[in-house]
């Protein structure tokens, strides 16, 4: 039986063959494995495929293991990671430690961060994570950076507004995020990589000479992209920026309280838009879903405190009390 393959399978071939990290080789295969057409055909090609992402994850393990710790790894925290792009200078280390508590290294001459940096950004009463990394230039991006963005639950490309260059660091981050396809308005299942509504456009440093202009310029190049404006070191524009890195995370926060008393309107859990009652439970304690008797809601639903099934979809806001 012809295995008959798609354009799209030939070209995350490409991608594997073109590619010069075990991490980028590992999307590469995921993104094969997602596209292939599945049929009996092509059953010994996806074990075969399956077997090399298996040899390249353990690969990569032992390899973390050698050098102790994979500088670009991040652990995830907070109700989502959010990883800045930038060429040097762009402003991406001084945004995150204007809006976050971390202890960055800023400084105005480029190449000072060399490994990806994380703190913590408050907005309400959760938590989001920001991750500074590395710059790219348009002939380097640093090996392991493709991985951090590829994971990430959303992206900023930080520019400088006053550079007469800003264009071209624009133009270059997108190109960049699409052709690794990071960004990619097509993602199979399976396949590792964000929408483009998870990637913001910061234009920093608007304040100095020229910002305002420059932005416009920007606007009216690429006239579809949501292009935010900010300034680290007068605060304009970073509450707007605080709420907005918010809304792409695109989670929900559900809050939780025990049977006879007040809820716990500090520390709410963060799920999926669609999650149920039951999800919220596992989240809890992986053993509340067969202990669970019954549900009861504040917040979506008709009446305050309202039983509700299993199933009931949780919105943002709710309060949740699970009786066991």
């Amino acid at each position: 039986m012809p295995a008959n393959l798609t354009p799209q399978y030939y070209e995350a071939e490409e991608n594997f063959k073109k590619a010069a990290t075990v991490e980028e080789k590992i999307a590469a295969i995921e993104e094969m494995l997602a596209v292939i057409p599945k049929h009996k055909g092509t059953e010994k090609m996806q074990a075969e495929l399956k077997r090399r992402l298996s040899k390249l994850r353990e690969e990569g393990m032992k390899k973390a293991k050698l050098v102790r710790a994979d500088p670009f790894h991040v652990e995830k925290q907070g109700a989502g990671q959010v990883v800045l792009l930038g060429f040097p200078n762009a402003g991406k280390s001084a945004l995150v430690a204007a809006l976050t508590r971390a202890k960055v290294k800023v400084a105005g001459y480029p190449f000072t961060t060399t490994v990806p940096m994380a703190g913590m950004m408050p907005y309400e009463d959760v938590l989001v994570q920001l991750v500074d990394t590395p710059p790219i230039t348009e002939d380097l991006v640093p090996p392991g950076l493709s991985g951090t963005l590829r994971v990430a639950d959303a992206i900023l490309v930080v520019l400088d507004a006053a550079s007469g260059e800003c264009l071209e660091q624009m133009d270059a981050c997108l190109k960049y995020l699409e052709e690794k396809k990071i960004i990619r308005e097509d993602l199979p299942v399976g396949a590792r990589g964000l929408p483009p509504g998870r990637c913001l456009v910061v234009a920093a440093r608007v304040d100095l000479p020229g910002g305002e202009d420059n932005v416009e310029v920007m606007r009216e190049m690429w006239p579809d992209r949501e292009i935010l404006t900010v300034s680290a070191a007068t605060g304009l524009g970073l509450e707007p920026l605080r709420k907005r890195i918010f809304q792409v995370l695109d989670v929900i926060r559900v809050y939780t309280k025990v049977p006879g008393k007040e809820p716990d309107l500090k520390a709410p859990f963060i799920l999926m838009p669609g999650s149920t009652v039951v999800e919220l439970a596992e989240a809890v304690h992986r053993d509340l879903p067969q202990k669970m008797k019954n549900a009861r809601v504040w917040g979506s639903v008709r009446f305050p405190g309202q039983a509700v099934p299993r199933e009931y979809v949780l919105q943002d806001g709710d309060v949740v009390e699970i009786s066991q």
